[in-house]
Formats: structure tokens, C-alpha cells, sequence
């Protein structure tokens, strides 16, 4: 997508086919997960996610979730790449694929420098390198169950046993090589703490760009970002902002909320009475993104109403 008139990325909205809605799902206990799930299921969700934090194993928990709930895609977002070697990841998706028959999207990502370096031991110098080479083992080891790779970062040489397709990948990427990479060899990206003139005015145009050049298909966008219901606006952006406020912190999101023009977490957040959330929801798809997730952090049986009745 380049504007002719400047040779650049071409900027704003863009027209999308079918606008999904799903939501998080995840806490400490394994039963409570699996019934998020299925209530998200019930309630008509496109998708339900799950982050890979210090809690429960995404993985493994969608792969128990989905072989008792059916009918609901569901994902990892996202899933930390330098703790696990590709090829050990590969081997735990296709697994997870297999269990939920094939509804799985697998949403991985880098983490962040002070995760990465201080807590892991991992060395971060060299970010989009290491994701590239990932990619580079991980998804045709997927596809073809095989892999020779030698890079800088990484080394994978050996074949795998599970018989069963591959599923999706996405990419959480917010700077512009990290979307390149998105956009030329994942099947989309998946963000966090993004508002929507950032997801229209870059996000978009620059996976969309990347997969243009690289011959592929419209990429997936998939946008999440906490939601309340409520009448207090007030009360709920003061809880956003003590919720999140290590999001404004983090440097690759504290990057997006200055191009937003965002002071902090709590002004990207979805508050409002029902008909507002309602619009601002809409507004993240009218910026292009494909799929909205939200995060209810307030009034949770409210929200997750309405942004159920958005979603059917």
C-alpha cells in the first residue's frame, strides 16, 4: 500500500471483510479457565485468549479447554519466544492443535528487555533478528515436520512426529520491522495497549505493505484492549490506569501510546455506557483491524454482556 503522491506508507482505514469478537480468558485455577471458555463459548465469542504470563501454561490450557469446549477458536497471546526453542514450541502447538481440533492460533511474541535479560537471562540486543530466525524454524517445521536451519541466534536440525495440520500464527509486533516480519511470513499480528488511530494510521499500513510485497494474503489484525461498561468513566479510566500502568512503562507500548497520543493505559482504554463502548468498538474495526478482544477489567458481567451482544 504506497501512496503515490509521497512513496510512503499510505495512512487511515482500510475495507475489511468479517469483524470478529472474542475475549481473555485466564486465571490460577485450570477449572475456572476451562469454564471461561465455555461461558465465552455460550455467549456467541468468536475466540477466546489466553496470555502467557506467569500463570497457568497457555498452551496446555487451552489444549484441556478445548477438548471439553467446542465451537470457539482459541489463542495465545501471546506466547514468549526466547524461553522456548522453536522447535519445542512446535512440537507443544501441534499438540494443542490436535486437542482442540484444529481451533488453535498461535499468538507468540519477544516479551520485553527487563523479562527477557533480568528475569530470564536471555540476551535482547538483537530483537527482530532472533523473531526472524524463530519464524524461520518454526514455521515450516510446523508445515513440512522437518527443519535444517543454522542462523546466528538459533540452530534446529531434526524432524517431528505429530501428525496434524499447523495452525495460524501471529505475530505481536508494534515496531515497523517487527510488522514487516508479521506481514512477510506470520499471518498476521496481534496487539496490546494500541489505540485505533495507531492500529489505521500504522499497524495496518505496514503489515499490509509487507504482505503485499511479499505475495500474501490480506493479513490478520487482530486488536485487544481493556473494556469497561459503565456509568462512572471517571472511576473506571482511575482503575485503568493503576491496572495498566506498567503498559506505559514498557517501552515498545509506551511507543504506541506516544503515537496515539495517549498520556497512559487509561486513555486507549474502552469506557462508556453501553451505546459509547458500542462506538469506540466499531471505530477499532473502522481503522482496519480484524478481530477485536476485549479484556474486561471492570463491572465484568456488564461488559462482557455487551461486547457478547457486539459479537452476534
Amino acid at each position: 500500500m504506497r501512496n503515490p503522491c509521497t512513496g510512503g506508507l499510505s495512512s487511515g482505514p482500510r475495507t475489511v471483510g468479517v469483524m470478529r469478537v472474542g475475549v481473555f480468558v485466564g486465571t490460577q485455577s485450570l477449572d475456572d479457565f476451562v469454564a471461561q471458555v465455555r461461558s465465552a463459548a455460550d455467549a456467541g465469542f468468536a475466540s477466546a485468549w489466553a496470555p502467557q504470563i506467569f500463570g497457568l501454561d497457555a498452551l496446555n490450557a487451552l489444549a484441556v479447554a478445548g477438548r471439553e469446549v467446542s465451537g470457539i477458536e482459541l489463542g495465545t497471546a501471546v506466547v514468549p519466544t526466547y524461553p522456548r526453542h522453536p522447535m519445542t514450541l512446535a512440537i507443544q502447538a501441534l499438540t494443542t492443535q490436535a486437542a482442540c481440533s484444529g481451533r488453535l492460533t498461535l499468538g507468540i511474541g519477544l516479551s520485553h528487555q527487563v523479562v527477557v535479560e533480568n528475569m530470564w537471562g536471555y540476551d535482547f540486543g538483537k530483537p527482530a533478528r532472533h523473531m526472524r530466525e524463530y519464524l524461520s524454524v518454526l514455521l515450516p517445521l510446523m508445515r513440512d515436520k522437518s527443519i535444517a536451519f543454522v542462523g546466528q541466534t538459533l540452530k534446529a536440525m531434526g524432524q517431528l512426529q505429530v501428525n496434524t495440520d499447523p495452525p495460524p500464527v501471529l505475530l505481536a509486533a508494534l515496531a515497523p520491522r517487527m510488522l514487516a516480519l508479521a506481514g512477510a511470513l506470520a499471518d498476521g499480528t496481534i496487539t496490546w495497549m494500541t489505540g485505533p488511530k495507531t492500529v489505521g494510521g500504522h499497524v495496518v499500513p505496514h503489515i499490509t505493505q509487507a504482505a503485499d510485497e511479499a505475495g500474501r494474503s490480506s493479513p490478520r489484525v487482530v486488536v485487544a484492549l481493556p473494556v469497561a461498561v459503565t456509568s462512572n468513566e471517571a472511576e473506571a479510566r482511575e482503575r485503568a490506569a493503576n491496572a495498566f500502568v506498567i503498559y506505559g512503562q514498557l517501552p515498545s507500548y509506551r511507543a504506541m501510546l506516544d503515537r496515539e497520543g495517549a498520556e497512559g493505559p487509561a486513555d486507549v482504554a474502552i469506557v462508556g455506557d453501553a451505546a459509547s463502548v458500542r462506538a469506540q468498538v466499531e471505530q477499532v474495526f473502522a481503522q482496519g483491524a480484524t478481530d477485536f478482544v476485549a479484556v474486561p477489567f471492570m463491572e465484568t458481567e456488564r461488559t462482557l454482556a455487551l461486547v457478547a451482544d457486539i459479537a452476534t
